[in-house]
C-alpha cells in the first residue's frame, strides 16, 4: 500500500510538472513579414562589445546647407523654447541639481523625427517646437551644427586649456533589418550620421555596451553607460545618439590663489561651505525685478555662461515663471560692468529617462507601440520609441568649464504579449505519447489538496 502511495505521489509530481511547462512566441506589431520567434540565446559574452559595420546613405554630408537666416533664428527659437519647457518638467520631481544639454535632445530626436508621419509628426513637431517643414528644418540642424563647430577658431588657448566643441550623431540598427534609403540620406547629409549595424537579437548586452563605448569616446569619458541594463533587448531595431563635449578656458580666468572658502545658502534656509572663486574685471552684468545676472565669456569671445541668481525667497516663484522669452529678454538687458565677481565651483552629474516628461509634452503617440508612426524609417507601422535617456556632466572651475552631454533614442517593435494562465479551478488532465498521439494517462483532479 505503501509503495502504490509512493507511486501515485511521483505520477502526480510529474503530471503538475508538465502542465506547468510554457512556451514564448514573439510577434511584432504590424508587419509585411511572418512573425519572428527569438530563441537563439545570445552569442557573444554579457559585458564584452562588439564590432559593427557603418552603413551611410548614398549622399555625402551637405557642408553649405541652404539656410536662410530666418531659418535659422525659427529653429534656435523653437529649441529654446523647448529647453524652458523641458526644464520645467524635469525639475517637479527633483529636489537637487539639474544639468541637461536640450541641443543633443533636440538633435536626437530629430533625427528620429525625419522618420515620423501622420499623428506621431504632428505631435513630435509640437512638443518639440519644430515650426520649420521637414525639407527646412534638417538642413537648419545641419546649419546650426557646422556653426557650433567652427567655434573657437579665435581662442588662444588662456592658461594653457584649449577650446574643445566635439558634436557627434550616430545611429544603430538591427543587421539585415530593412531601413528606408530616404531616411538615411536625410541623416547622412544633414547629420553626418553612418548606420552603425549591430546584432541586438541576438547580442543586445554586448550591443548596449558598444553604443555606451562610442558614446563614452565621444565625450572624453565624461558621459558612461549612457543606456542603463534592459534598455536593449531582442525587440530593438534602431538606436539613435547624438553627444556633445565642450572644454573652454575663461575669457577672464580666475586665480586659484583667489579661491577661499564661503557661504552657500541654501533654499531650507542653512548654509553650506563651499569653495568660492573671485575675479575682478569686466562682466556683462543686469539688476532685474527680483534677479541679477551676468555673463562669463570663454576664450574667444564665441560662447558664455550666463548665471541668474533670484534674491532670497524667490527662486521656485522665478524658477517657475522662467520661460524663453523671459531669459531672452534678461540677456538682452546686459550692459558691460567692471564688478568683483564671485561663484562657487562646482562639478555633478545628471541622468533622466525622457519617457514621461516628453510625453507630457505633447508627444505620447510616439512612445506607443500600437500608435507610433515611424514609417519613414521602414515603410511599416512596426516601431515606436522605447525610451529616451539622457545623461550630462559639467565643472566649473578657476580655468574654465568642462562640459558633455549624449542622448539616446531607443526605438523597437512591439514586444510579444505575456500569457499568464493560473490553473485554479478543476481540471482534466492526460499524459500521451507526443510521436503517435497515443493516450497513456487520463485524469482530472477536483481538489489539489487531497
Amino acid at each position: 500500500m505503501v509503495s502504490e502511495v509512493i507511486k501515485m505521489k511521483k505520477a502526480f509530481i510529474f503530471i503538475i510538472a508538465a502542465i506547468l511547462l510554457v512556451s514564448v512566441v514573439g510577434c511584432t506589431k504590424t508587419s509585411t513579414t511572418a512573425p519572428v520567434i527569438y530563441t537563439t540565446p545570445p552569442t557573444t559574452p554579457v559585458g564584452t562589445p562588439v564590432s559593427f559595420n557603418v552603413v551611410k546613405g548614398d549622399a555625402p554630408r551637405i557642408t553649405s546647407p541652404n539656410v536662410s537666416d530666418n531659418q535659422l533664428s525659427a529653429l534656435v527659437a523653437g529649441n529654446s523654447t523647448f529647453a524652458f519647457n523641458l526644464y520645467q518638467q524635469l525639475v517637479k520631481n527633483s529636489t537637487g541639481n539639474v544639468f541637461y544639454s536640450p541641443y543633443s535632445i533636440s538633435t536626437a530626436l530629430a533625427m528620429t523625427y525625419a522618420g515620423a508621419a501622420g499623428d506621431t509628426e504632428k505631435q513630435m513637431s509640437t512638443a518639440l517646437h519644430f515650426t520649420l517643414p521637414q525639407t527646412q528644418l534638417h538642413p537648419a540642424f545641419n546649419e546650426l551644427a557646422l556653426q557650433l563647430a567652427s567655434r573657437g577658431q579665435g581662442a588662444t588657448g588662456t592658461n594653457g586649456k584649449s577650446f574643445s566643441l566635439n558634436i557627434a550623431n550616430a545611429l544603430w540598427g538591427q543587421q539585415d533589418y530593412n531601413i528606408q534609403s530616404a531616411f538615411l540620406n536625410v541623416l547622412a547629409q544633414n547629420y553626418g550620421a553612418g548606420m552603425n549595424l549591430l546584432d541586438f537579437i541576438d547580442s543586445p548586452e554586448a550591443s548596449r555596451i558598444t553604443i555606451n563605448n562610442w558614446v563614452s569616446d565621444q565625450t572624453n569619458n565624461r558621459i558612461n553607460d549612457l543606456l542603463p541594463q534592459g534598455s536593449i533587448d531582442i525587440y530593438t531595431r534602431l538606436v539613435l545618439t547624438s553627444a556633445i563635449y565642450f572644454d573652454a578656458a575663461w575669457q577672464y580666468p580666475f586665480t586659484k590663489e583667489s579661491t577661499r572658502d564661503g557661504a552657500f545658502h541654501l533654499l531650507d534656509g542653512s548654509t553650506a561651505t563651499v569653495s568660492m572663486m573671485n575675479n575682478e574685471a569686466g562682466y556683462s552684468y543686469a539688476k532685474g525685478n527680483g534677479y541679477q545676472t551676468v555673463e562669463l565669456p570663454y576664450d574667444g569671445n564665441e560662447i558664455a555662461m550666463d548665471i541668474i541668481m533670484p534674491d532670497a525667497g524667490k527662486f521656485a516663484s522665478f524658477e517657475s515663471a522662467m520661460t524663453a522669452d523671459k531669459i531672452t529678454g534678461i540677456i538682452g538687458s546686459l550692459k558691460t560692468n567692471f564688478m568683483s565677481l564671485n561663484i562657487p565651483k562646482f562639478s555633478f552629474d545628471s541622468s533622466f529617462s525622457l519617457k514621461e516628461a516628453l510625453s507630457a509634452l505633447g508627444m505620447p503617440i510616439a512612445f506607443s507601440d500600437m500608435q507610433a508612426d515611424f514609417s519613414g524609417i521602414t515603410g511599416n507601422l512596426d516601431l515606436h520609441i522605447s525610451d529616451v535617456v539622457h545623461k550630462a556632466f559639467v565643472a566649473v572651475d578657476e580655468e574654465g568649464t568642462e562640459a558633455a552631454g549624449a542622448t539616446g533614442v531607443v526605438i523597437g517593435i512591439a514586444a510579444a504579449p505575456q500569457t499568464t494562465l493560473t490553473i485554479d479551478q478543476p481540471f482534466v488532465f492526460l499524459i500521451r505519447d507526443i510521436q503517435t498521439g497515443a493516450i497513456i494517462f487520463v485524469g482530472r483532479v477536483l481538489d489539489p489538496a487531497k
